[in-house]
């Protein structure tokens, strides 16, 4: 976070998404469904485990056939390792054709996941990073037992609030009175993800895929289908819904700023978040007006990670507020901004 990087062009990049949902919620189902699509046939896929359902495609490569979940939910240091060889070797195959030619790699967790370690994969591997770019992040919710899940378990919680996109499975065996309850509860927890239904799978692939800043179909950047932050418009948006319910301590918001940032106290307003809450930013996506700079900033954070700020070419929207998104756990908005406030007058005071 000290100097603006620009990244390689967006058509050398292999569009990357990750697949996460909990035990039983559809995951395989849904894939299976995806790759008959036309759409999706220059598509790999990575699993970390293999379902019920098995998989008939000619791009399916495990991570590791011993990859394991430790028992507190995250995935250990060497299967992250496992992860990045994956993608090495797999892109290396493409290279001398062992594979056919791929556009799209979709990395399917283990049910028990949290999705921040393949999230940091591929923002901090260099190799990784100069060669896929994260598309987004997608959560099946199994639309018949989430509730339980949802109360039980915190995978399931942390999988839902993290996701650009959320699809409810098993529609055809629940009430429509309990989903709509449900996408409420979802919506109130991720107010910036879009939410879709599949009975069997049955979605068409561009409801979930090309979240990112940059569109496959058009060439072109997407900021606003990217950050999303008129979802967050009601800042009070998750005390409307009984969401604190599943877990309470996570909350979404969106810090808004007419004014330019100075971007030494910006960085150090980050860095400090990062020292000091870090295992609380669950997922932090922005889009910044630095004072000096003509072009917006982009950001893209997960827990004491991030992602070389982008410059972007333009404002997509003629808004040139600040506008930065934060999925928190234990973290309260007014602790993020009295942080940046501290460091813009330590700043002020320092000149």
């Amino acid at each position: 976070m000290t100097e603006t990087h620009t990244p390689p062009e967006p058509e050398e990049l292999v569009q990357t998404s990750l697949l996460t949902g909990f035990l039983g919620s559809g995951k395989t189902t849904l894939i299976n469904a995806l790759l008959k699509h036309p759409e999706m046939s220059e598509t790999a896929v990575l699993v970390n485990e293999f379902g019920e359902i098995g998989l008939d495609h000619h791009l399916i490569e495990q991570i590791d056939e011993d990859t394991v979940l430790l028992n507190a939910g995250c995935l250990c240091c060497t299967v992250r390792d496992d992860l990045a060889r994956a993608l090495r070797e797999l892109f290396i195959k493409r290279v001398k054709g062992d594979v056919p030619p791929f556009t799209r790699v979709v990395i399917e967790t283990t049910g028990l996941a949290d999705p921040a370690p393949v999230i940091h994969t591929l923002m901090t591997d260099r190799v990784i990073a100069n060669r896929f770019a994260l598309d987004g992040v997608v959560a099946t919710i199994d639309g018949v037992n989430a509730e339980i899940q949802l109360d039980r378990h915190r995978e399931s919680v942390k999988q839902a609030a993290v996701a650009d996109r959320i699809v409810i499975t098993k529609g055809d065996l629940a009430e429509d009175d309990s989903l709509d309850a449900l996408e409420d509860s979802l919506r109130a927890l991720n107010p910036g993800a879009s939410i879709v239904r599949a009975e069997f799978g049955a979605i068409h692939p561009d409801a979930l895929f090309d979240t990112g800043l940059y569109d496959p179909s058009t060439k072109s950047l997407d900021v606003q289908r990217w950050l999303r932050d008129e979802a967050y418009a009601d800042d009070d948006h998750h005390h409307h819904h009984d969401v604190n319910r599943h877990d309470d301590s996570i909350r979404a918001y969106c810090l808004r700023y007419d004014e330019p940032l100075p971007w030494e106290p910006f960085v150090g307003w980050i860095r400090t978040l990062i020292a000091t809450h870090g295992e609380k930013l669950l997922r932090i996506k922005g889009i910044v007006n630095v004072a000096g700079q003509d072009k917006p900033i982009a950001i893209h954070g997960v827990q004491h990670l991030f992602h070389d700020p982008a410059r972007l070419p333009d404002w997509p929207d003629g808004d040139t507020r600040s506008r930065i998104v934060f999925i928190t756990r234990d973290l309260p908005r007014e602790t993020v901004e009295r942080l940046l406030e501290d460091m813009k007058a330590g700043m002020a005071r320092e000149s």
